[in-house]
């Protein structure tokens, strides 16, 4: 069976149009309101440097899959892009203010990438990581999630945690909606990597499992508001390892550019919002 952690080119316009985006009020309390030099690891097709552009960042993004970087760059053709992993990035020392991730650090080899992490902020900087999981306390969420797979609901802060290399973590968490019709559930399923390194045949049957449930519980064309919880961690780099060479690679840019579990998965700990119906819509 193929690397589930490299099965995301194969797929990349149904992730990029399945996946839910970040919101900016997550991205601001991530990265800050002023503008930021930011390395982006595992930017995927840009759903998180999107939101970082907008906000007035300067982005350098990275992905280990060409194929998606491929979509990135068809979007946001001014963002300076690099193919590499996090353990070995393509930057001298010092050179960011924040380094993101978004939905990826749980594929990191954390020994080497958080060392490399801390080489490449520069002092006062700090490692951002943001998480969109699901709220299944919401049956027919519950349901869904226990059909295309739980992998994404998923988060491992904790090497941030346990790292020599930097500070205390904060957290904080903030609610969002996607709203899915018949056809983005399609691609939302299609965009796991559980579902991506299926065959053909048992893809096929997993959509038409989807497709039933939709068909079941939707809202035909109108759609569904699916509900998430982003969960978002920071903490300043307060150590930086000694670096005798550093990795080069080459980026691609315009000329202008500068430079997944339980069943029940375990939401954020906070009371629920009482503004929040948990209910399901039957």
């Amino acid at each position: 069976m193929s690397d589930p952690a490299r099965s995301f080119g194969s797929v990349a316009g149904a992730y990029d149009r399945g996946r839910p985006g970040y919101p900016s009020e997550a991205v601001a309390w991530l990265v800050g309101n002023r503008p930021a030099a930011v390395l982006e690891l595992g930017a995927g097709t840009g759903k998180l440097t999107e939101t970082l552009v907008a906000l007035g960042h300067d982005v350098h993004a990275t992905d280990p899959d060409d194929g998606m970087l491929a979509v990135l760059r068809e979007r946001l053709p001014d963002v300076l892009t690099s193919v590499c992993g996090a353990e070995e990035v393509p930057a001298p020392d010092g050179s960011f203010d924040v380094v993101v991730v978004g939905q990826a650090f749980h594929w990191f080899d954390h020994d080497q990438a958080l060392p490399e992490i801390a080489r490449v902020l520069r002092s006062g900087g700090h490692l951002a990581l943001i998480w969109n999981q699901r709220d299944e306390r919401i049956p027919w969420v519950k349901r869904l999630g226990a059909i295309i797979g739980a992998q994404d609901q998923q988060r491992s802060e904790g090497p941030l945690v346990e790292s020599p290399y930097f500070g205390d973590v904060e957290q904080e968490t903030f609610r969002h909606w996607q709203i899915i019709d018949r056809d983005s559930v399609q691609d939302l399923t299609l965009s796991r990597s559980n579902v991506a390194v299926l065959d053909e045949e048992q893809r096929r049957a997993k959509v038409a499992e989807v497709l039933a449930f939709y068909d079941d519980y939707g809202r035909g064309m109108d759609g569904m508001q699916l509900p998430y919880v982003a969960s978002c961690f920071r903490a300043e780099a307060i150590a930086r390892p000694q670096s005798d060479a550093v990795p080069q690679a080459a980026p691609h840019a315009a000329p202008h550019a500068v430079l997944e579990p339980d069943e029940d998965p375990e939401m954020p700990g906070e009371p629920t919002d009482p503004d929040v119906l948990l209910i399901d819509f039957r």
